[in-house]
């Protein structure tokens, strides 16, 4: 394990829950949907608690959290671009705005899911009081990241087939099923016509 590369991961996990705060403000606002804004408004509490854990984190591996680093930079410019385009569209059209809201959550998330993976995986591997909280940090984030991702993928999807014209499933299967996995997203997406 190269220790180095384990804090760039911790920097880069803050800087996207960090992003993920602003973007779920964002998102919330431009939601038309009552239960996709429901659903953000939770998943924005869990982000503010996400945050917590990875402060929690970094004071026990020793690091300092105002570190910047390249990756941490991109990462930010990437939140700030996400935030900028889900205010802008729904300043020129609230289904488009919502439509690009959920889109953007998607991008977020995907990379905020990956983040846990990956500390999840690094727990494996770490010894010692800083292997300990990671492997409880994981224990209690990664079902929930799992859900930010496939259920906003689903309303994302669902959004676009309904603003289309097209029978769409709203909230979609994906909620409706509790989905927490990619196998169990899958299975959600293939089962939607049982929902119309």
């Amino acid at each position: 394990m190269n220790r180095e590369h384990l804090n760039e991961l911790l920097y880069q996990a803050i800087e996207t829950e960090l992003a993920g705060e602003k973007l779920y403000r964002a998102a919330i606002v431009s939601a038309v949907n009552t239960d996709l804004a429901k659903e953000w408004k939770t998943y924005l509490e869990e982000t503010l608690q996400h945050q917590q854990i990875l402060r929690s984190l970094f004071k026990v591996a020793g690091i300092d959290i105002d570190t910047e680093t390249i990756g941490r930079l991109a990462v930010r410019a990437k939140g700030a671009a996400l935030v900028a385009a889900v205010k802008a569209a729904r300043v020129a059209d609230p289904l488009i705005g919502e439509l690009v809201a959920a889109e953007s959550v998607v991008e977020a998330e995907s990379k905020d899911h990956h983040n846990w993976e990956l500390l999840g995986r690094m727990a494996e591997h770490v010894d010692g009081p800083l292997g300990d909280a990671l492997r409880e940090a994981y224990d209690e984030v990664g079902e929930q990241e799992a859900e930010h991702l496939f259920h906003t993928m689903g309303w994302a999807r669902e959004l676009w087939l309904d603003y289309l014209g097209l029978p769409a499933v709203l909230p979609p299967p994906e909620e409706q099923k509790s989905v927490k996995t990619q196998i169990g997203a899958g299975r959600a997406e293939k089962a939607r016509e049982d929902f119309l």
